[in-house]
């Protein structure tokens, strides 16, 4: 029996809650389908259903086994989709919504690269820090920041969101600059709301430090965040994509570049069940393009 087969046979059995059922959705015997069933188990050694005259259910190793099919499923189908439609151009309205400082500083520069291979298609972006939810509110993708929740959404792993800490060059002659990340908890720190009172976690080889900043000012936009530090107001902790111009024109000061600061996970969010659409396979190549290469994990100094 083919591999890819029996697997579409074991996730239309899940999704339909018997093999019974699936025989319906798929056109084949409820024998066959337990062929199926039964040949992938015993490809991999081990059950993936429980399975007793009333009712089924998935191992443990089941439910595992049964996201990474619907993942290769889900790859194929756009793969066929995309040789169904390789000769049809992108067009029509595309709605991304996106971090706010990431899609200002880094989306928003990128788009005339986009625009030259789909001149066609409409884009409608919406800047948010909000946890939008892509299908009710009919996103065709989302870029997002941050560790995801378990989901029907398929993520595509992008570069990670690098962090840097900086003041401005009065503030540091006024206040004297930090020798070690440990110094930072006497210093005035701007925090960025909500993650404002969250420890700063710094490191170098195997020596650790967590600071917890003394925030006379709090802020949820990440651009007055850079304000506030650019007027010397203190020291800040912020994405190294909104802070590496000033740090080039001397307006802010990098604090240890030699110091790993924790990075963030981004990624490209879509549906599982929305249509691939052209200009859907368009944008999601694009942002790979641009922005999925892997990149040092070091806290590098802005060039």
């Amino acid at each position: 029996m083919g591999l890819f087969r029996s697997m579409q046979v074991f996730v239309t059995t899940v999704q339909e809650g018997s093999m019974s059922a699936a025989s319906g959705k798929l056109g084949i015997s409820p024998a066959m389908v337990g062929q199926h069933v039964a040949a992938l188990e015993e490809r991999l050694g081990t059950r993936l259903l429980n399975r007793t005259t009333r009712r089924q259910s998935l191992t443990d190793f089941g439910k595992s086994y049964l996201e990474q099919c619907r993942d290769i499923l889900e790859r194929v189908a756009i793969a066929d989709q995309d040789a169904e439609a390789s000769q049809t151009k992108p067009r029509g309205l595309l709605k991304v919504t996106a971090p706010t400082t990431f899609g200002a500083e880094v989306l928003m520069p990128a788009l005339p690269r986009y625009r030259e291979i789909a001149p066609e298609v409409m884009l409608d972006i919406t800047l948010t820090d909000r946890n939008v939810d892509i299908v009710d509110e009919g996103f065709d993708i989302a870029i997002r920041i941050g560790d995801l929740p378990d989901s029907r959404l398929i993520a595509r792993r992008l570069a990670p969101y690098r962090m840097m800490i900086c003041a401005s060059p009065d503030y540091l002659a006024r206040h004297g600059n930090p020798a070690h990340p440990s110094a930072l908890s006497g210093h005035e720190t701007i925090g960025f709301t909500p993650a404002a009172r969250s420890p700063w976690r710094l490191s170098k080889g195997k020596e650790e430090v967590e600071v917890v900043p003394r925030l006379p000012i709090s802020v949820n936009s990440g651009q007055a965040v850079r304000m506030a530090a650019r007027a010397g107001l203190g020291i800040v902790m912020q994405p190294a994509i909104l802070l590496a111009s000033d740090i080039r024109a001397g307006i802010l000061v990098q604090l240890f570049p030699d110091w790993h600061l924790r990075e963030r996970p981004m990624s490209l969010v879509y549906h599982r069940d929305r249509r691939m659409t052209p200009r859907v396979r368009s944008i999601i190549s694009f942002i790979i393009s641009e922005f999925g290469a892997p990149e040092s994990s070091a806290n590098r100094p802005a060039e």
